[in-house]
């Protein structure tokens, strides 16, 4: 029951059944609303706004039922975007005619169907300008609590691309609802560069200064006298009307910047707004001398001040005029835990004078003797604009870094500052004066200094310094004092940290008192509540450490006006505008409607790939087709045949563009009979990307286009000759995917005029992946086609077809195909293989029977490679006895002993029996001939140890990386394209899978890389060549190589399997180098020509690709067990300690003195040291650091672990060895003589333990210092542990408190380590400033010549500087 309603008594249960009523009658309307809605058609409206409203252009999607009139779309579309409706058009962006870029009517009631929009289809739509002005962008209605207003204040914005700004730039209280377009608030943006925030805030703060801007436009620019882009007020002039008439959102600061002289990297230079703020009016200044606006600076921003120390025992007083343009405020005191509440307080304390007393006593002129003082700053007079630096910029000395005070600082809106100024002079005695303006310096009255202040600022405000008396002067100074009342219009906040931050200007329009935010390009308006809460710091109390913890956005300078009628102007109106500045005007409003015809002409372009197969050149040549949407497909011809400048190569009636797959190399389909279809329609319509390109394809003048219709695939056809073993070039043939087998065998027919009847077609789909199209009636989709796909035809009737694809000649030629890389060897310069052709060849007589005889059994069946050897050893004894005889034949011969000679090795497998000599024969004939280049080319020259060496490689990398790197396989299609395997097989497991089918029953091996060794041995365990087992392609050319390569350079072009071995591959280049694969080197050649030497024998060419360059070295090649070693001088006290000696070869179980032994001669011969094995030992190198003593007994891979490219040093001793025994411990050390600020070279000294009182007893017998007296600190990073004699005495370790050397600190356990001792009882001496300036100097210079750094020091900031010329580099002089 209800209280109140005794007399009606209603039941329960009807009370529910109604409302359950009334809640299933409300459902069953909207059911049957939504079931008539659903039976009605609907249209899909896609809508892209291109208006520059916003920084990103948005693209929303619409689904309207099909009776939604007109007036209910731009409602949708309206609230969708965040546009007021009635502000933007809607206009079709599908259309092909011109009436369908008309304008739809906002106000119409017809339906979206009536209006022509399609149900069931895409519907584009562009939403554009209206009149040429903007949409206006909602503005969002605020509520009217103190504590949404407090929300809603605008901080620093996310800028897209900005630079420079710390994660803590922003405010977490900011709201985007507040960005209000250039229409509400009538103001216009600045495009931040980078880090130019700085620099917006000020400009839109002297554009928003009346008197600034007016006098700026009064100026005129004068073309006679000065290059417009580097006059800074003109630029100037240009940006302030560009700010009052733009229609832009946000304009350019590029060419202001730019008559500043900066460049680009100016703007990624973060700079203090007040250190812009004097060094562009003191430009200013430079720019306006001799005229009207002169002295504009120091009539609106210079304020006068006394600099002064009065006597307290006389009176005397001493002081100083002084100028300023602004106020510099401390925030917390130096020494203070507690931060000034209010400017007013950092004023008082600004002018608060301090007693020199004591120590600071001051010297009295007048007393001739030092007296307590008054030292203290008066203001004499207040600019008409008011700048108050507020200081947060501070340094810890703690820390020694910068630091950002984010104290909490208040100001007022209206500051007085009458209480600031000095009304009178107290003391009427003689004083000391100087003026900081005047050019004499000197003791002057007190009358004097008025009478001189009169004649220069006597109608300036402030103190009247007419010599009157002294009633009149403070009585007018009263009335100046009253009058002082200045409000605030301008705060420049800044937000971030001492290390970086973002500028921002909250500014007060004098139009009509409004505030506004000036972020960048974003100007919202803001409240007075908003500029408080750039007071900074938090509610709490100001403690020492508060500012850790408060905002970091906050106010840094204040600017304020006097307020006073007669002087506060107000904007120039347009009509008052001087006639130079209509013309400015006018030219601006022109250029920026020429830019926005031409926005629009860039948003109407499709832009999209274009390529072209050069006829003449036969190159894919690719550009950019730029078009406009209503350009047809003739048009656009013409264009794509003048950007790919084919004028000269073809006629334009020979070409057409096409729709291509640049991936696929594929031709999808071509515009038969749509000459005259705009290019919008053809490529559906403008977009940023798109999925398909364009081709300019050409034709003969005697050919036909062909037509390419969508749903056909591409299929490039090869054509295989199994008698001549080669591989035609592709043709191209278009088929369907639903054709059969034997259908597309008649079309290749057709193609390549070869039998059907008798074709072989195979199919690879990816790399090496061989099928053979064997059912007849099976599609081509079935078989794998897709839109690109190769095949090879062989249509010959040979036994090859009875066999197994996989056993046939067709699939071994295949296989090769596609194995087979292209390689470019540089042979030794005078190669003693050269040599032996040549002898061979003039040893015949002309005779070409006997070098083929020769080359047969080169090239013969490796299994016969004894004889290979065999030849090659004797024509190596041939080059010794016969090289003075050659000699003397080259004059008689000269031009005349040139032939060619048979090189080409080609061995493929047999398909079961090797012992079939004339299949294996065939199989491996060779065919092409090499020419021998000009004899005069070739000197018979035996190559000595020391010249092999001299062809080293010096480089360090570790050819187990290489090696590593090297071994993994990259799978290519025919065209060089990666194309890495679905189910992860490399190329060996692929190609050992398909031969295990052609070769049953034997067996297939492939050898792995040594674990215990540097490289693989050339031979097995039985003695027998590894190349022996190897039946790979290899055919060599001669080759020319390009000027530049080194004359007398000889090149061989080299096509080879490239799953044959580094093993067999030397040896298939034996006959070409002159000497056995183990006197020879192989180095591969990376970008930038570094080499490394391939060093691994088992492993094959599979790292290699096409076109790779491999240089020959001579050499010997390494053995099992050996190891390639590099051997570095180490002098100790040398600048550059480590110096490279050698390359030499380490053998496993070798004992360092053998190993001595072997450097002799090779150290005698090619480093010109004549050393016996006592005078020189062998060490440990670990970067550039000496390490570990070897002893003579050491053996190798037993005592010392040995890798490839291993680095050892060697040190020739003075003495005898003093190490004996791995027990002892050789350091390094060094004395620091700190009276002389001198350090003497290294001495070694061999402990027997790791004592430190040993080592004590050591350095005290090779210095003379008492043992108790030595001190020593271990030296820090690489040797020789530079450090500067001016730090060397504090900044080590010294005298650490251990007994032993292996324990922390030190950890001294190997030899090599560096210690610095010193006497405690000498001392520092004594340096002057200039002194140490020289030492310093010194000092820097030796250790960045060492490459060690001297101090750590921050990255120095760049100066910021305005160059009034417009050229840096002619500013050479100017800190």
């Amino acid at each position: 029951m209800v209280p109140g309603e005794e007399n009606r008594l209603v039941p329960k249960e009807d009370v529910l059944w109604k409302c359950r009523q009334s809640i299933f009658d409300e459902m069953k309307k909207k059911f049957s609303q939504i079931e008539s809605a659903a039976d009605e058609p609907r249209v899909l409206c896609i809508i892209q706004d291109t208006t520059n409203s916003k920084t990103v252009n948005e693209r929303i999607t619409l689904n309207l039922p099909a009776s939604t009139p007109l007036k209910r779309l731009f409602e949708d579309v309206a609230t969708k975007v965040g546009y007021v409706n009635g502000t933007f058009e809607l206009v079709w962006g599908n259309g092909v005619s011109v009436a369908d870029t008309i304008p739809l009517d906002q106000s119409s009631d017809k339906s979206v169907v009536d209006a022509g929009f399609e149900p069931g289809k895409k519907n584009f739509l562009h939403l554009t300008d209206k009149d040429g002005e903007q949409p206006q962008i909602v503005l969002e209605e605020s509520g009217g609590t103190d504590d949404h207003n407090q929300d809603r204040f605008i901080g620093p914005l996310p800028r897209e691309g900005s630079v420079g700004c710390s994660s803590d730039s922003f405010s977490q209280n900011y709201s985007y609802s507040s960005i209000l377009s250039k229409s509400e608030t009538g103001y216009v943006g600045l495009v931040n560069q980078a880090m130019t925030c700085y620099l917006n805030s000020l400009l839109q703060t002297l554009f928003m200064t009346p008197e600034f801007r007016n006098a700026l436009y009064k100026w005129e620019f004068e073309d006679s006298e000065e290059d417009p882009v580097t006059s800074i007020p003109y630029q100037l002039q240009r940006l302030f009307v560009l700010l009052q008439t733009s229609k832009k959102r946000a304009i350019e600061t590029t060419d202001v910047t730019r008559s500043f002289g900066w460049d680009s990297s100016e703007a990624w230079q973060q700079h203090d707004v007040q250190e812009l703020c004097r060094v562009m009016f003191d430009a200013l200044e430079q720019k306006w001398k001799q005229t009207e606006q002169a002295d504009l600076i120091n009539r609106l921003y210079q304020g006068k001040l006394k600099d002064y120390v009065r006597c307290l025992e006389c009176g005397y007083e001493s002081w100083r005029i002084d100028t300023y343009l602004d106020i510099p405020l401390v925030i917390r005191p130096y020494g203070s835990s507690q931060a000034f509440a209010s400017v007013e307080e950092a004023l008082h304390a600004f002018i608060q004078p301090e007693i020199l007393d004591g120590p600071n006593q001051y010297f009295c002129e007048r007393c001739k003797k030092k007296c307590d003082a008054r030292k203290g700053l008066r203001f004499l007079h207040f600019p008409y604009l008011l700048t108050l630096q507020l200081k947060r910029f501070d340094f810890d000395y703690t820390t020694m870094h910068r630091i950002k005070l984010n104290d909490r600082m208040t100001f007022p809106e209206e500051l007085d500052m009458g209480s600031f100024i000095d009304i009178e002079d107290e003391s009427p005695q003689t004083e000391s004066c100087t003026d900081s303006g005047a050019e004499n310096e000197g003791s002057c009255h007190s009358d004097q200094m008025s009478s001189d202040f009169s004649n220069d600022d006597g109608v300036d405000e402030g103190i009247c310094l007419e010599n009157n008396s002294t009633v009149e002067r403070i009585t007018k100074a009263g009335n100046e004092k009253n009058s002082l009342l200045y409000e605030l219009f301008s705060v420049m906040v800044h937000s971030g940290s001492a290390a970086g931050g973002h500028y921002y200007a909250c500014i007060k329009s004098f139009s009509d008192d409004q505030w506004y935010s000036f972020n960048d390009q974003h100007v919202s308006k803001i409240t007075h509540e908003d500029i408080k809460k750039t007071y900074g710091g938090t509610s709490g109390s100001r403690g020492y450490y508060s500012s850790a913890f408060a905002s970091s956005t906050n106010a840094y300078m204040l600017i304020y006006r006097l307020k006073d009628p007669t002087r506060n102007a107000k904007f120039l109106d347009v009509n008052e505008y001087p006639d130079h500045i209509k013309r400015l005007v006018q030219k601006e409003k022109e250029l920026e409607e020429q830019e926005k015809r031409q926005r629009e002409i860039e948003r109407n372009t499709c832009k999209i790939k274009l390529f072209c197969m050069h006829p003449v050149k036969q190159i894919m040549m690719e550009n950019k087709l730029e078009v406009h949407k209503d350009k047809t497909l003739k048009e656009a011809v013409e264009i794509a045949y003048k950007i790919m400048d084919l004028e000269e190569a073809i006629p334009m009636d020979c070409c057409r563009l096409v729709k291509y797959d640049e991936f696929h190399d594929y031709l999808e389909r071509s515009y038969e009979g749509e000459e005259d279809t705009p290019m919008g329609i053809l490529l559906g319509g403008i977009k940023s990307t798109y999925m398909f390109d364009l081709l300019l394809e050409t034709r003969r003048p005697d050919q036909v286009f062909q037509c390419y219709k969508p749903g056909e695939v591409m299929v490039k056809v090869h054509v295989v000759d199994l008698k001549q073993e080669t591989v035609a070039s592709s043709i191209s043939v278009r088929a369907y995917l639903n054709q059969t087998v034997t259908e597309f065998k008649y079309l290749i027919a057709k193609a390549v005029h070869l039998p059907a009847e008798t074709m072989r077609v195979v199919l690879e789909r990816c790399y090496n992946d061989l099928r053979l199209l064997s059912v007849a009636n099976k599609t081509l989709k079935a078989e794998g086609f897709f839109r690109s796909n190769k095949v090879f035809v062989e249509s010959s009737e040979s036994p090859d077809r009875q066999l197994a694809f996989t056993d046939s000649h067709l699939w071994k030629l295949l296989d090769r195909h596609a194995n087979t890389i292209r390689l470019y060897i540089s042979l030794p310069e005078q190669s003693p293989g050269s040599q032996f052709r040549r002898t061979v060849f003039q040893k015949a007589g002309g005779d070409s029977r006997n070098l083929d005889e020769i080359c047969e059994r080169v090239k013969g069946p490796l299994g016969n490679m004894k004889s290979v050897e065999a030849i090659l050893e004797e024509s190596t004894e041939k080059l010794k006895t016969l090289s003075l005889q050659q000699q003397r034949q080259e004059g008689d011969n000269g031009d005349s002993s040139k032939s060619t000679e048979a090189s080409d090795f080609e061995t493929i497998e047999s398909p079961s029996n090797e012992a079939d000599s004339s299949a294996s024969a065939e199989n491996r004939e060779l065919e092409n001939q090499i020419q021998v280049s000009d004899p005069e080319n070739f000197q018979s020259e035996e190559r000595s140890d020391s010249d092999v060496n001299n062809d080293r490689s010096t480089s360090s990398v570790d050819s187990d990386i290489l090696s590593s790197s090297h071994s993994s396989d990259t799978l290519c299609n025919v065209d060089n394209a990666p194309m890495p395997l679905a189910n992860g097989l490399d190329s060996h497991s692929i190609t050992s899978s398909r031969r295990s089918k052609a070769n049953e029953g034997k067996k297939e091996t492939w050898d792995t890389a040594e674990e215990d060794s540097g490289t693989d041995s050339e031979y097995d365990e039985s003695g027998k060549s590894r190349g022996e087992t190897q039946y790979m392609y290899f055919k060599a050319e001669p080759y020319i190589a390009d000027e530049g390569s080194g004359e007398g350079q000889k090149w061989l072009l080299i096509h080879v399997d490239k799953r044959i071995t580094l093993s067999a591959f030397k040896q298939h280049l034996e006959p070409f180098v002159g000497v056995p694969s183990s006197q020879f080197k192989v180095f591969r050649v990376y970008a930038s020509n570094q080499e490394f030497e391939s060093v691994r024998l088992n492993e094959t060419l599979s790292s290699f690709s096409d076109d790779n360059k491999i240089t020959i070295r001579l050499g010997r090649a390494l053995k099992k067990g050996e190891y390639r070693v590099k051997v570095y001088q180490l002098l100790i006290n040398d600048p550059e300690p480590c110096k490279f000696l050698l390359d030499s070869v380490f053998a496993k179980g070798m004992t360092v003195r053998q190993s001595k032994e072997e450097l002799l001669p090779q150290l005698r011969e090619q480093c010109g040291l004549d050393l016996t094995i006592d005078r020189f030992r062998l060490r440990k190198k670990t970067w550039k650091n000496p390490g570990t003593v070897f002893l003579d007994y050491h053996v190798y891979e037993e005592d010392i672990n040995i890798s490839s490219n291993w680095e050892v040093f060697l040190e020739i001793l003075d003495g005898a060895e003093k190490m004996k025994s791995m027990s002892q411990l050789a350091v390094l050390s060094r004395k620091w003589r700190p009276s002389e600020m001198k350090l003497d070279p290294f001495q070694e000294v061999v402990l027997e333990s790791s004592s430190v009182d040993e080592l004590k007893e050591k350095l005290s017998e090779i210095s003379g210092i008492a043992i108790e007296n030595i001190e020593f600190a271990k030296g820090r990073g690489t040797f020789p542990c530079e450090i500067s004699v001016l730090e060397i005495h504090q900044d080590l370790d010294w005298n650490p408190k251990v007994s032993t050397l292996n324990v922390w600190p030190l950890y001294i356990c190997d030899d090599g380590a560096v210690i610095f001792y010193r006497d405690k009882t000498e001392e520092v001496v004594e340096l002057t400033e200039e002194q140490r300036n020289e030492l310093m100097k010194k000092e820097s210079s030796r250790l960045q010549k060492t490459g060690h750094r001297v101090t750590y020091s921050p990255r120095k900031e760049k100066a910021l500087k305005i160059y009034l010329d417009g050229a840096p580099n002619k500013d050479l002089t100017q800190d």
